[in-house]
């Protein structure tokens, strides 16, 4: 596998699953894990011309701590302007701040940060603090915060996400490759009941005669094994095993959260391609095919809120009066990127798994990353496995 840079800022890194060698971080596709679709040169959100991603991750003994931020920028850490842009929600078992606003609007102004449940407070005032030190926002602000919850590893009552830790996630925001697994918000998150994080992609398509990117990323933390469908094998029920390990706790310990919960996902879908904000409505919706793909049913206690945006027509969003040229897309030529971000979806939310690695937590509970070896002779079987990328 080609080098690849990362950006995080890593706070207090200690030794999680002892014993375990240190390993290059891993693609699905560096697996043979066949996707449709033609990606972009990172197979990224980072893709999209202009959009940095940065990482605070946060690794204690004491607690422990699992937990972190991460951060998106549409148009980087300087930029004043915002971009036109929309959401959905599959599911609302979850909190995504400032998307009343932004259905009003149709603007989303600043980043879009995604912490664990109990952080979104403490990220959502880090957030204004550092717009003023760093752009001198003195105006209206409203963050937009997304979370999924990783009470079952990380100490999640104790508040470890600070101001310090935001900031330096903004701050270490850079475009080029993205690090992917058990990193930012997606330290301790779990899918399908394998470890899990952050993981992206990105699709480039044709249409309306010009040539455009749509990239994907995901904090993914939902669904139970049984359900999980890779390149549409059961990979779930052929790896029954390596479920999440809860031990017993003494009389005198806290209660251990309820088994088998429902999750949730945070999917940030980014376009160049110049589409208003009730196409972008469209285009986040699109993300939910790509749960299905992999068996999601998106359950009863499952967050999945997704915020679709776009970087084209920069002048126009900017424009505070009067008129400003404004460029669209037809609707007839959206069919290619509802595609790419069905497809990029699936393929995002494979790699946080691919990319993760085992993790032992609060209580000793731990979570089993998804087997590399036998992913492979699983999609071998099927006749589903492609030769994998050399190194």
């Amino acid at each position: 596998m080609k080098s690849r840079r990362t950006f995080c800022a890593v706070v207090m890194i200690c030794s999680i699953a002892a014993g375990a060698p240190a390993q290059t971080p891993t693609r699905a596709r560096d697996l043979g894990v066949p996707f449709e679709g033609d990606p972009g040169p990172l197979n990224a959100i980072t893709d999209v011309s202009g959009l940095e991603v940065g990482h605070t991750t946060i690794l204690r003994e004491e607690g422990p701590v699992r937990t972190g931020v991460t951060a998106v920028l549409p148009r980087g850490r300087m930029s004043q302007v915002g971009v036109f842009a929309n959401w959905f929600a599959l599911n609302g078992n979850g909190e995504m701040t400032g998307t009343t606003w932004v259905s009003d609007r149709g603007i989303l102004k600043g980043p879009v940060l995604i912490t664990n449940t109990y952080s979104v407070g403490a990220v959502h005032e880090a957030a204004i603090a550092w717009a003023e030190a760093n752009l001198g926002f003195r105006a209206w602000t409203l963050p937009m915060v997304a979370e999924t919850w990783d009470g079952f590893l990380n100490d999640i009552t104790g508040f470890h996400v600070r101001r310090q830790h935001v900031f330096a996630a903004l701050d270490s925001a850079r475009a080029g490759p993205v690090e992917e697994g058990s990193v930012g918000g997606g330290t301790g998150m779990r899918t399908f009941e394998f470890k899990s994080g952050i993981g992206t992609a990105s699709r480039r398509v044709g249409t309306g005669g010009a040539d455009y990117t749509v990239g994907v990323l995901v904090q993914s933390n939902f669904g139970r094994r049984p359900q999980l469908k890779i390149a549409g094998v059961p990979v779930g029920r052929e790896i029954p095993d390596l479920l999440p390990e809860n031990p017993p706790l003494s009389e005198a310990g806290p209660p251990a959260p309820r088994g088998g919960r429902d999750g949730s996902i945070i999917i940030v879908a980014a376009t160049d391609a110049p589409l208003l904000p009730h196409q972008l409505k469209r285009l986040a919706r699109r993300a939910s095919l790509g749960l299905g793909r992999l068996g999601s049913i998106s359950m009863n206690g499952s967050g999945d809120i997704f915020v679709a945006f776009s970087t084209a027509n920069g002048e126009a969003v900017a424009n505070e009066s009067g008129e400003a040229p404004l460029r669209m897309l037809a609707n007839s030529d959206l069919n290619p990127l509802f595609e790419g971000v069905v497809q990029a979806t699936e393929e995002a939310i494979v790699n946080s798994m691919v990319a993760a690695r085992d993790m032992t937590g609060v209580n000793g509970r731990r979570i089993y990353a998804i087997p590399h070896e036998r992913l492979r002779e699983i999609l071998g079987r099927y006749d589903r496995l492609e030769a994998a990328t050399p190194d």
